[in-house]
């Protein structure tokens, strides 16, 4: 078996839990889907040793109906906390902050709103543009063990499929719009009045937007940030033509200027794209400006949201996870100190 804490859990469920469950509790259990998914580096095989310094370990995630989790899951959890070992393959079940022998019982609603801010799968524009997309893959990502109801799974193909064409026109749209407008042309304007912290600030915001254009490109979810660029490496398209600049833009060696310039080559290659993929007409080779800078990507953001209808210009997409930023306060809020200072692994020095 893989070093995958995934592929541990797997066994541990097929092995110890299936069993207890298949026998005691078979209406239940028939109504319920397990696996791992959701929060967390392993969740989409990108745990390392740095990660797992925190709420890592064995995990499986179950998914119910509120009413079956509220009714049924105490007298499911005392059956298991009794009969499981406690340990497997090396892995204590209580390593992972998580309720109850080493399960996590939640409602399809309940993760749903956490992480999409709504309790089904989008069904209009505006729901899909609702969404922060980074929070889709805490709905798509791990893997789904047992759901022989196939309510949790059709979910996940529903946002499997990606967005609707004119959705996923009307992100790329905003995104080229602050890309270009928020991004290039205020570090033109940052260099030229030597404001480093506008510099920072601008830079920063253009090169996170132009590689989640390259994974809207795709037509694949980008991550939340800190795997955006393992994930962008298995771009088969984009990464190709935008590797290499992306690269050197972020080194910190690079200076202001040069970064600019890379900005501003990866501005043609999403141009390029967008051409090739008939998104926007080809057009005539545009030069920027000494002072505004080479606002291309705005030129396109104008393309773009002339073939959209006015009611989904009138949509701005969201991209911050607010939902879930709303489910994190009201756990941090239940903490005592001690719990969260372990969570944070933070040591007080007269320890």
């Amino acid at each position: 078996m893989s070093d995958s804490i995934i592929d541990v859990s797997h066994g541990f469920f097929d092995e110890h839990v299936k069993p207890i469950l298949a026998a005691d509790f078979p209406e239940e259990f028939a109504a319920m889907a397990f696996g791992v998914w959701g929060l967390g580096s392993e969740a989409l095989k990108m745990d390392d040793e740095y990660s797992r310094d925190h709420h890592w370990g064995l995990r499986i995630d179950a998914i119910m109906p509120l009413e079956l989790l509220q009714a049924r899951w105490p007298a499911i959890q005392e059956a298991l906390e009794t009969r499981l070992p406690h340990s497997y393959q090396g892995h204590a079940l209580g390593e992972r902050a998580v309720i109850g022998a080493g399960i996590t019982p939640d409602s399809l609603r309940g993760l749903l709103s956490r992480t999409i801010g709504i309790d089904h799968p989008p069904q209009t524009f505006e729901e899909w543009l609702a969404i922060p997309e980074e929070d889709i893959t805490h709905v798509i990502n791990g893997e789904v063990w047992h759901d022989p109801s196939g309510r949790f799974s059709a979910v996940r193909d529903t946002l499997k499929g990606y967005y609707p064409e004119p959705v996923r026109l009307r992100r790329l749209a905003h995104w080229c719009r602050y890309y270009s407008g928020m991004g290039t042309y205020a570090l033109k304007r940052a260099n030229l009045r030597h404001n480093q912290y506008f510099a920072s600030v601008a830079f920063g915001r253009a090169i996170r937007l132009g590689t989640q254009m390259a994974f809207m490109l795709e037509k694949q979810y980008y991550p939340y940030d800190k795997w955006t660029m393992a994930y962008f490496r298995h771009l088969p398209r984009m990464h190709g033509r935008l590797g290499a600049i992306v690269d050197e833009a972020v080194d910190i060696a690079t200076g202001w200027e040069r970064k600019l310039d890379l900005l501003d080559a990866l501005s043609d290659v999403l141009d390029q794209t967008m051409v090739e993929d008939g998104i926007i007409p080809p057009h005539p080779i545009f030069i920027g400006s000494p002072t505004s800078g080479y606002r291309l990507m705005e030129f396109a953001y104008w393309e773009i949201i002339r073939k959209l209808s006015p009611d989904l210009l009138a949509i701005i997409p969201q991209w911050e996870q607010v939902y879930l930023e709303k489910s994190v306060v009201a756990y941090v809020a239940t903490l005592d100190g001690p719990s969260w200072l372990a969570a944070l692994n933070l040591t007080p020095v007269d320890e």
